[in-house]
């Protein structure tokens, strides 16, 4: 395996796990809030806190993958 598909498949991982991240802080964010209810999570701010914190976590994730350095 070269180093630069070994690259490849280390930056597809990362992007995923960032857009999962991001799409479980949405969902948890709307459960704190008491948008989303279904759970033992919906209506507790703490779990909006935590989802707010892995969103970011996840955004960050994605644009630090997908930044586009000047050549």
């Amino acid at each position: 395996m070269s180093s630069s598909l070994i690259g490849r498949v280390v930056l597809d991982i990362v992007r995923v796990l960032g857009a999962v991240m991001f799409v479980i802080g949405i969902v948890w964010i709307l459960q704190g809030v008491n948008i989303l209810p279904g759970s033992f999570m919906t209506g507790q701010i703490v779990w909006a806190e935590r989802g707010a914190a892995a969103a970011v976590v996840g955004l960050g994730l994605l644009v630090a993958v997908n930044w586009r350095r000047p050549a």
